[in-house]
């Protein structure tokens, strides 16, 4: 038997959670299965790779230097594949377009822009809460753009090596329904929402921490979080279980209403994202000013973020010359 990569991952797989077992299951394979394999590895490379006993599996001498071996093979594979998926797009880059989103507002828009410009384009989207698993998906050539959101002065991580550029920068808003005695408000104090439950939509950066801050400075600590999808947070906004904080852009349901919170405790900023090496980006600043135009589309369905903009004017559409 030829010892191959993925040979190596069954290795590092066993080692890492210290068990056959446990590794079979990470692995999705049936435990015999895994078992019969290793053996074979085994055999191939003349000798035991670990001592098993009823502790779980500990590496031998000869398992210690092929997971040494395998720990510097396996990242170098997964750059080249990575690297290799970035640039096979070159030359197509005009006539495709794959976008990642965190539930983004303009996504939408963006795609409609785009299809009206280039017709033949072929585009495709991706929706997660993470925009890590995004930034990687763009990373491994598998996006191209990423459509995403961070509070206040925050930037996405830095760990996957993409451009951001600023579509917009929002004030937060919160969601009511029109009965509630706050929706007749022109501006809501955070402080006012203090005995209310909040519904919220998950998300991986570090809103939910800026969100508490913001709480702890107007002097309470929120009731209840319920964490679910967008939908059934407007449900429970609907039903008059929670309030919600919204994208000032959010498009108006029947029913709610959109309030600044006072004196802005709280940003948004969308943001757009590529990887600075992929074909993308040779025309990501034509993409970016589709983006910034259809977030600028947005604002018609919304009079009332209009106006409050026309008072503060420093957020609303970002200048594409200082994107």
């Amino acid at each position: 038997m030829n010892l191959e990569l993925r040979h190596l991952k069954v290795v590092c797989a066993i080692a890492e959670t210290g068990s056959v077992t446990k590794a079979a299951s990470t692995l999705g394979l049936a435990q015999p299965a895994l078992t019969a394999q290793l053996q074979r590895i085994e055999r191939t490379l003349g000798g035991p790779l670990f001592e098993r006993d009823r502790r779980g599996a500990r590496p031998t001498a000869l398992g210690e230097l092929v997971l040494a071996r395998a720990r510097v093979l396996l990242p170098a594979m997964k750059g080249l594949q990575d690297e290799a998926a970035r640039l096979a797009g070159t030359g197509a880059a005009l006539t495709r377009f794959r976008f990642g989103g965190v539930n983004s507002p303009i996504l939408g828009g963006l795609v409609h822009r785009l299809a009206a410009d280039q017709p033949h384009a072929q585009i495709s989207t991706f929706a997660s809460w993470s925009v890590d698993e995004l930034a990687q998906m763009v990373l491994s050539g598998r996006l191209d753009y990423v459509l995403s959101g961070v509070c206040g002065d925050a930037t996405p991580s830095a760990e996957f090596g993409l451009t951001w550029r600023a579509v917009a920068n929002d004030a937060v808003f919160v969601l009511l329904p029109e009965a509630h005695p706050l929706a007749a408000h022109d501006e809501v104090p955070l402080a006012a929402l203090g005995e209310e439950r909040w519904a919220a939509a998950p998300g991986d950066g570090c809103f939910a921490d800026c969100f508490a801050a913001a709480c702890a400075r107007a002097g309470f600590t929120p009731r209840k979080i319920y964490e679910t999808d967008i939908r059934s947070c407007i449900d429970l906004v609907e039903a008059g279980e929670a309030v919600a904080l919204a994208q000032a852009t959010f498009r108006p349901v029947s029913g709610l209403v959109t309030r600044p919170l006072a004196n802005t405790p709280l940003r948004w900023r969308l943001l757009l994202g590529w990887h600075p090496d992929a074909p993308a980006a040779a025309i990501a600043d034509r993409v970016l000013a589709q983006a910034i135009a259809a977030y600028t589309d947005s604002l018609s369905r919304n009079p009332h973020y209009l106006a409050w903009l026309a008072s503060n004017p420093n957020f609303g559409p970002q200048d594409l010359a200082a994107a």
